[in-house]
């Protein structure tokens, strides 16, 4: 007798070898990416986006919320672009680069996402263990709070379509009235902002951008399970957009409540204003416990990465394996690099994203997709990846790694190029990479 599994609670192939099912709708995807754009480092990142330049010209409120809208437009227009091919191929997102680069050379980006992703996840451990100790003091040890949420990121892992109807249909709405109501108390006790200029608009819609396109890795893992194409675009930009919109907007406020200075010098005094607020405790308990949805996200999208690199292997081993190691990364974790870590992740993303569109779509090889274990290597691709990461660097603000900046500061006296303030790093690295494979792919035509 044949065991039919109901397709409402039908899970994740355990192998690359069976097919994905298709039981996410508009609103299992909407209700997931909403909640991937409400995160606790997004309050603390509302310091960067007042004042990307850590200068003494900041952005006006209004220049800042429209940096905000801008930049969560264009990076979750890039998530969505990157999800679509998961749909139609059924693909997890580095399985779909065998299509891009070849198969051998997929390993690249591969190894490159396992590492971010694995860096993305020890940071989520860190600031929800930073949280619960803003709630409950230090009577329970950071250690421990990395081990229990380590934990229950774990078991999300191994069963991530039932995670995901869980955050549909219960975790959303706590998100929905714990965000609504920080917005409300937040807004009366914060101090009235005046003063600043446009001048670090572009910057800002830079930074805004990195926090989007750091999913772009990971767009299809979750796509592939998708209904149709229009139902994972329109989930991620809608669900992620408004989010990240209202995340950030209530985080300019805690910062203003908190002191700039004090959250520079240590992001976790953002939760200061939350965990003060008249019920503060509860709810902010509740923005604590969703965090783990972006842990488990992270440490599935190694997972499936590591199923490019040995397909066969069962994914809740890799889930075990890596949820132990992310634990113990968040031990050692430095979040003052952070920033300077959300511009390498757009540096390498956007510009082969650029690529994957342009041919994909534009080019028409989607019909001619090879996802296979064989599939023969590009080359001509990583040029354009190439030409973009360049061109991110040379368009984008002086790194905070000194070195870094220094390379990029003499390439441009080099070329004898001035990066001008209204120039966008993100934009101008998406659009070089994709014009090069334009022009590749033309002239491999001809």
């Amino acid at each position: 007798m044949t065991h039919v599994v109901d397709p409402k609670h039908a899970e994740v192939p355990l192998t690359l070898d069976e097919a994905p099912p298709r039981t996410l709708g508009v609103l299992d995807q909407g209700a997931f990416w909403a909640n991937l754009g409400v995160s606790l480092l997004g309050f603390s990142f509302a310091l960067f986006l007042i004042n990307p330049l850590l200068d003494d010209n900041p952005l006006t409120m209004t220049a800042a919320v429209t940096a905000t809208v801008v930049g969560s437009l264009v990076g979750t227009a890039m998530v969505g672009l990157a999800a679509i091919p998961g749909v139609q191929t059924g693909k997890p997102a580095m399985v779909l680069l065998r299509g891009l680069f070849g198969a051998r050379l997929s390993y690249v980006p591969t190894v490159l996402n396992i590492i971010q992703m694995l860096g993305w996840g020890a940071f989520e451990l860190w600031v929800i263990s930073m949280g619960a100790q803003a709630i409950f003091g230090d009577a329970v040890p950071y250690a421990v709070w990395v081990v229990v949420a380590g934990a229950i990121t774990t078991g999300l892992t191994i069963y991530p379509l039932g995670a995901i109807r869980l955050i549909r249909r219960v975790v959303t709405v706590g998100v929905i009235i714990s965000t609504v109501w920080f917005a409300v108390t937040l807004l009366q006790s914060a101090p009235v902002q005046t003063g600043g200029s446009w001048d670090a608009f572009a910057p800002a819609v830079d930074f805004v951008i990195a926090l989007s396109v750091s999913w772009v890795p990971l767009a299809a893992d979750f796509a592939r399970h998708s209904r149709s194409s229009s139902a994972a675009f329109t989930g991620v930009v809608s669900g992620y957009t408004i989010a990240q919109v209202a995340c950030l907007a209530i985080g300019v406020y805690a910062v203003a409540i908190a002191g700039h200075d004090a959250v520079l010098n240590d992001p976790t005094a953002v939760f200061g204003p939350f965990v003060a607020a008249p019920l503060g405790a509860l709810f902010f308990g509740v923005l604590v416990l969703r965090e783990t949805d972006q842990s488990f996200a992270n440490v599935y999208s190694v997972a499936m990465s590591l199923q490019n690199l040995m397909p066969r292997v069962d994914r809740r081993l890799f889930s075990v394996a890596i949820g132990v190691l992310t634990i113990g990364v968040a031990l050692l974790v430095d979040v003052n690099s952070y920033s300077a870590f959300l511009s390498i992740i757009g540096a390498v993303f956007v510009p082969m994203l650029g690529v994957l569109v342009v041919d994909y779509f534009v080019l028409g090889t989607a019909r001619t997709w090879d996802t296979s274990e064989n599939a023969p290597s590009r080359w001509l691709m990583i040029i354009p990846w190439a030409l973009g990461f360049c061109a991110w660097w040379l368009l984008a603000a002086p790194s905070t790694i000194p070195w870094w900046a220094a390379i990029w500061d003499g390439a441009r006296a080099a070329l004898g190029f001035t990066r001008q303030p209204w120039m966008s790093a993100a934009v101008g690295a998406f659009l070089v990479a994709g014009l090069v494979t334009l022009a590749i792919g033309r002239v491999r035509r001809r």
